[in-house]
């Protein structure tokens, strides 16, 4: 049902239209970048706090809310397309993907550690990942056709309409009941607020060996993906003409789903590899970006692919090192930390497209061994402790 959802989720419409919903609408370079501005700063704003919620309540409830939320922005976007309307929708879009940020992982990994099965954590966000990726393709596909019968109204609505069935079936994902994070204080925290608690919760799990340094791993590696957002513009620059781009950018999702399948299914443990593996999609990647023909979308498809693949196998190696109760929260810091780097992603778009986003990956790839340095170690450390229980293990 995850993948269901995933696939409702994604498989909208509007996604390959908005940009120019804005357009045609009247709206300036400047006002379309203010926009976007707008998403990204809110974004930043409620990824932390929603986490927080989906700990502090339900991580379910949390998937429901995204979608139907991000139903009501889209709406907004039809009813008053304006730049006042358009600001607003982005708003409650960036609400609702900082509500499903942190609790659609949490969720997951948790309702396999209720059956003792979270070992296959990284095969089923994989399937998952790979749902939403694989959505884009129809999604462009129902674009065009809506498109030519109804304009940007109708593929707005069936958005809408795609949301709220999300959402529907959002409320049939099971949810294993789990420690609060309440539970865990000391008698002198009595007085203190939820948020406090939290607060000291985290930062007691970021001093565990390993957790601080995957956690910027995943924000690191999840930014990388603000690069899917000038790849038409990389293919313009490699000579395709604008009516093809649509089509041939489809082979970028799906390596991107292959490898993010991939990557799941192989559950590839050693930092060395995954960093390996990085440093060759930098590589590709930055041939790709200076090569002047249509060979280089391939170049492009297949960093795509590998990088999926290196980001879920570090993800899980993330959930790993989490407890249950604040799962949704410390995966939710990851993304604030994402959103944060995400502009130094645009930044070397800006300095050099491709080329110098190859250079910033390559980087990462370098540094990747030494954030996840110790992970390895905690997580057996920690499976050491479980088997042996109290009685031999003694406190933890």
């Amino acid at each position: 049902m995850s993948t269901g959802w995933a696939l409702l989720a994604e498989s909208l419409p509007l996604y390959p239209l908005y940009a120019l919903l804005f357009a045609d609408a009247g709206l300036s370079d400047a006002q379309i970048s203010a926009l976007f501005a707008i998403w990204s700063a809110v974004a930043v704003l409620a990824e932390v706090p929603t986490g927080l919620l989906a700990d502090r309540f339900s991580r379910r409830a949390s998937l429901v809310a995204a979608t139907t939320v991000q139903a009501a922005g889209f709406a907004l976007w039809i009813v008053v397309p304006d730049f006042t309307g358009f600001a607003a929708g982005f708003v409650l879009w960036a609400i609702g993907g900082a509500c499903s940020s942190g609790a659609l992982e949490a969720l997951l990994y948790d309702g396999l550690a209720a059956v003792r099965a979270e070992a296959h954590y990284a095969r089923l966000l994989g399937r998952v990942t790979s749902a939403g990726l694989l959505a884009q393709l129809p999604a462009a596909v129902a674009a065009a056709v809506l498109f030519g019968v109804g304009g940007y109204a109708l593929a707005g609505w069936v958005s809408v309409g795609c949301c709220l069935a999300a959402a529907a079936l959002a409320t049939t994902l099971p949810e294993p009941p789990r420690a609060s994070v309440v539970r865990t204080r000391e008698p002198d925290d009595a007085g203190r607020g939820y948020v406090a608690t939290v607060a000291a919760e985290v930062r007691g799990i970021a001093a565990r060996p390993g957790v601080r340094g995957a956690v910027v791993a995943v924000a690191l590696l999840t930014a990388v993906d603000g690069l899917e957002e000038y790849f038409p513009l990389a293919a313009r620059d490699m000579g395709l003409p604008v009516a093809g781009i649509p089509v041939a950018l489809m082979a970028i999702p799906v390596a991107g789903a292959a490898g993010a399948a991939l990557g799941g299914a192989a559950r590839l443990r050693r930092p060395l590899l995954l960093a390996t593996l990085l440093g060759i999609a930098a590589l590709v990647l930055g041939v790709a970006g200076s090569t002047p023909h249509v060979a280089g979308l391939v170049g492009v498809a297949a960093f795509y692919g590998v990088y999926r693949m290196v980001l879920v196998a570090v993800d899980a190696r993330l959930q790993e090192r989490i407890p249950s109760a604040l799962r949704a929260t410390v995966t939710s810091v990851a993304g604030l930390g994402s959103e944060v780097a995400t502009f130094a992603v645009y930044g070397a778009w800006a300095a050099g497209r491709l080329t110098a986003a190859a250079a910033l990956v390559a980087a990462l790839a370098v540094a990747l061994p030494v954030l996840l340095r110790g992970s390895a170690v905690g997580v057996a450390r920690a499976r050491a402790g479980r088997s042996r229980g109290p009685a031999q293990g003694g406190p933890r």
